[in-house]
């Protein structure tokens, strides 16, 4: 389709890279695209190693002299599609669709986290009818799953000490800190045996609406894998039951929508194993009223080439799912409203001998951080597991003397007749990165409207990306 939509600039650009799977690491394709760009236009560029790239244009006529700016993104995308979906993210394009102010994407995620930041960056560049100061581009890769480009970035390459990074999701809202986080993976040995007379059955917990676990992990939304955990408790005092696997989501950093255990359970159990999954839901569904639209177990027959795992070791596997943390831990004491240290189990993964469980941590207090990851320490040490720790970065500072603000804050408050919000963000984002790799950079992110990122019902206000496209060049006009 072509998007007949306003501003043509800043969509044509996003339709384009819809058009190039781009998934976490997946990136080359994007990246030889941005490179291309690049070269089309005669403008000096690097790509490097992890597949970032970054371009540079210099000032518009009166600019030429002013200090650079940067403007930064991502060009991966959370790769999530709906039950049924037979979208491929490594080869097929996305299908765009349009209703009223919402652009989304058939089945799938969307990719607005954070291609709506390359089509901000690239309509910058191919325009010379925009005022601005010099501008260097940077689109990183790898952000959703550990800022893998980020970190391997080298910002010697950099000559700007301001930084505007786009990958925020509120219009109106100028952010100003983040937290910093980890991946944590626990990874649980089962060993297996051969059983008789027991009937193969699939319990799956699905319907939930799932979520950001950063931006949205306030909302209390219900997690599939943590009511897995409960459900197969309740499930064991009524069954002899045993539990073959059990696998729920695809990325740590998103709420889980689905989970599906298989177990094998004695086949005069059949019976009472689902009618307490109906009672099970409805309590579920009274719980989470008002939150979640529905919360769906069924249960069905099935087959499965793997044994069912050890009863002890199906059991130990229930209690890490029950005591592995989920959700809010602490509220900060210095900011109304905002979530200091969280937890999100968004992986349950499951092969013939082990079963992984993982973790996104976030804290905007780095101590505290330490304190979270250290209670999976202790979750595999008694369950007989083991315990890795990767993708670590850092958080992000609040400057009260911040320039950048000072000048977004006037440059709104012009265009709109009343002042932005200001906040910090339970969520992460490069800037933390780009902090400790530039000390004493000046950032400040934002972003359009969008709703229900890292799911397949992200949704992007066609609106707010026109309004905050005038926004981003009200304020380079007024960087000179």
């Amino acid at each position: 389709m072509s998007l007949n939509i306003e501003p043509k600039s800043v969509f044509g650009f996003f339709e384009e890279i819809s058009q190039i799977p781009r998934g976490s690491g997946n990136e080359e394709a994007i990246s030889k695209y941005l490179e291309k760009f690049a070269i089309d236009r005669n403008l000096e560029y690097v790509r490097d190693s992890a597949n970032n790239v970054i371009i540079k244009k210099g000032g518009s006529a009166g600019y030429e002299n002013s200090p650079a700016v940067i403007l930064q993104g991502h060009s991966d995308m959370v790769c999530e599609k709906e039950d049924g979906s037979t979208h491929d993210f490594l080869k097929d394009p996305l299908q765009l669709k349009v209703e009223g102010d919402l652009l989304s994407a058939t089945g799938t995620t969307l990719g607005g986290d954070n291609g709506i930041a390359v089509a901000f960056a690239l309509a910058v560049l191919d325009d010379d009818t925009i005022e601005h100061p010099p501008v260097e581009v940077v689109i990183t890769t790898d952000e959703e799953t550990g800022m893998g480009g980020a970190k391997a970035l080298d910002a010697s390459y950099l000559k700007a000490r301001k930084l505007i990074n786009l990958d925020s999701e509120e219009e109106g809202y100028l952010l100003v800190s983040c937290c910093g986080g980890r991946r944590v993976n626990l990874n649980i040995p089962v060993r297996r045996e051969k059983v008789s007379g027991y009937t193969v059955l699939s319990v799956n917990i699905g319907g939930l609406k799932g979520g950001h676990s950063g931006a949205e992990i306030h909302l209390q939304r219900a997690n599939a894998n943590k009511l897995m955990g409960r459900v197969l408790r309740a499930l064991s005092s009524e069954a002899d039951l045993r539990i073959v696997s059990v696998n729920g989501g695809n990325v740590d950093n998103a709420i889980t929508r689905d989970c599906c255990a298989i177990v094998a359970v004695k086949d005069s159990d059949v019976t009472a194993v689902k009618e307490k999954s109906a009672a099970l839901a409805e309590t579920l569904c009274a719980e989470y009223r008002g939150v979640e639209e529905q919360v769906l177990i069924t249960v069905t027959e099935n087959v499965t080439e793997l044994d069912p795992i050890v009863k002890e070791d199906g059991e130990n596997l229930v209690r890490v799912i029950n005591l592995i943390p989920y959700g809010v831990r602490a509220m900060s004491t210095d900011i109304k409203d905002l979530v200091e240290t969280s937890c999100n189990l968004g992986i349950i993964a499951t092969d013939e001998n082990c079963v992984r469980f993982g973790n996104s941590v976030r804290s905007s207090v780095a101590t505290r951080k330490e304190a979270l990851c250290s209670k999976f320490e202790d979750i595999a040490a008694l369950a007989g597991g083991s315990c890795d720790m990767h993708a670590d970065y850092p958080g992000w500072e609040f400057n009260p003397d911040s320039e950048l603000l000072k000048l977004f804050k006037e440059t709104y408050t012009q265009m709109y007749g009343k002042e932005p919000v200001v906040m910090a963000m339970h969520a992460g984002l490069e800037c933390g990165l780009f902090a400790e790799k530039m000390p004493g950079v000046d950032m400040i992110s934002i972003g359009p409207d969008m709703w229900d990122v890292h799911t397949p019902q992200e949704r992007l206000s066609i609106k707010s990306v026109a309004s905050t496209w005038e926004f981003i060049k009200a304020v380079l006009k007024n960087m000179k």
